[in-house]
């Protein structure tokens, strides 16, 4: 079976135009950079490699926004800093463990290089006590933002209540909004809606539920109402296709490797003695992996995957290597297919894209009705997938490799923070007439090796 976890040492070099920085005077234009705010999710707080940790945050692309800004007449862009490099501590949380990429020997005994958990001590969950700028909350939707009690620690044993919004809110009867419109700030930037889609997605449509897109458009249009009432000025983003990033490309459907024809046969002749005769095409070479599918009309509810459709990064590894997961059970003799929430079908994917071209459709209209700047970050994500050259560096999608995103395939590494920072910039420029200089993409680090 092909390796999941595949580490190319060489970048590929792709054709692209090269973008390099430029050097000129700073100027604001007609944008007041005096206060600046962020506010959005995940991806504005620095969450990287699985966690919230200090460098990460240190990285994030409001901060790397701000530190441009600061050049145009913007004063300090403050954080809810967390001090440990491996995250935070809150009830109930068993799976948010930084990931560092190092070696691992798998259940066939075979040394790989790929993602692993960091152990250390996280912060323990307490408010920060301080003011912030960066209004960020990881796992926030769109609607969360506007939520009073958002972050009251009552409601985070029943998860009506955002951890990482308690860090930093005023009180527990606070909303991001509330808090963010109490800065009273002069300019801000706001990137939302990715969370909307994003849980249905990770899990393989089987949990959470994608947003509607009337009430995202209802919530972004309140949240920017409030944002711009004293004539604050900022940028705003479309959100990506997420099946165009690494978590769901990783894996191929047609991943299952069959070596010899003995085990072929033997695949068959088990295809058919559990009546699944029209299955019972395996071949040596790469052939698909078997799924499970509610809507089968096959015995076991299973079926193989087709062309398009997305094997999640959060698969079972050594369950697929070791044990049969994707054919046939090793321990049981029956048909063992991948798991529906390690999958993305077609119907999935189609779901989620058609929900993504209405979010971004209705945050260029917002944009517009509020005369903001507009970063198309979808069409972003699309370039990056051929690959770009800035100032001589080449990055793309691919993960591990690609120089973009963080080991936990959803996220941007410090390296991919720089550049979206410089797409945000470029928008700024373009909207209000200021000269903000990129930031200096080639500083800062992709993914660290061993």
């Amino acid at each position: 079976m092909k390796k999941i976890f595949l580490v190319i040492l060489s970048l590929a070099i792709f054709s692209a135009c090269e973008r390099k920085i430029d050097t000129f005077s700073v100027t604001k234009g007609s944008a007041d950079f005096t206060k600046y705010i962020a506010i959005g999710n995940s991806l504005f707080a620095g969450y990287a490699d699985a966690a919230l940790y200090k460098t990460g945050q240190k990285y994030s692309i409001p901060n790397l926004i701000a530190g441009q800004l600061q050049l145009a007449g913007s004063g300090a862009f403050v954080q809810p800093v967390v001090n440990s490099e491996f995250g935070v501590a809150f009830p109930g949380d068993t799976s948010h463990s930084k990931l560092n990429l190092g070696y691992t020997v798998s259940c066939d005994n075979v040394i790989s290089l790929g993602p692993v958990k960091a152990y250390g001590a996280k912060d323990p969950l307490a408010p920060v006590g301080y003011d912030v700028n960066n209004f960020a909350v990881p796992g926030a939707k769109s609607f969360h933002i506007l939520a009073p009690h958002y972050g009251d620690p009552a409601g985070l044993a029943t998860h009506t209540a955002n951890p990482y919004f308690f860090r930093f809110a005023k009180s527990a009867g606070s909303s991001v909004l509330g808090d963010a419109l109490a800065a009273n700030a002069t300019f801000f930037t706001m990137w939302l809606g990715d969370n909307d889609v994003l849980g249905y997605a990770t899990s393989g449509g089987v949990a959470d539920s994608i947003t509607s897109p009337a009430f995202l458009g209802t919530c972004l249009g309140g949240i920017l109402q409030g944002l711009t009432a004293n004539h604050a000025k900022g940028v705003i983003s479309t959100i990506p296709d997420v099946t165009a990033i690494p978590f769901f490309n990783v894996v191929p459907y047609n991943g299952l490797y069959l070596s010899r024809q003995s085990l072929v046969d033997s695949i068959n002749y088990a295809m058919n003695l559990f009546q699944l005769s029209a299955l019972a095409n395996y071949h040596v070479g790469y052939n698909p992996f078997l799924i499970q599918d509610p809507a089968s009309s096959y015995l076991f509810k299973v079926r193989q995957m087709q062309p398009g459709e997305m094997v999640l990064l959060t698969v079972p590894q050594d369950s697929m290597k070791c044990y049969g997961m994707g054919i046939i059970g090793r321990l049981t003799n029956v048909p063992y297919p991948i798991p529906k929430q390690f999958i993305l079908t077609l119907d999935d994917i189609q779901k989620i894209q058609t929900a993504t071209t209405a979010y971004n459709q209705i945050i260029a209209g917002l944009a517009t009705t509020f005369d903001l700047a507009l970063v198309d970050m979808n069409a972003k994500l699309k370039e990056l997938q051929s690959g770009v050259v800035w100032n001589g560096i080449t990055l793309n999608t691919q993960f591990v490799t690609g120089g973009v995103f963080s080991l936990d395939g959803i996220h941007l590494n410090p390296r991919g923070c720089a550049l979206a920072a410089n797409f945000f910039i470029d928008a700024i420029n373009a909207k209000y007439g200021s000269t903000v200089p990129f930031v200096d993409v080639t500083k800062y680090p992709g993914v660290i090796f061993p």
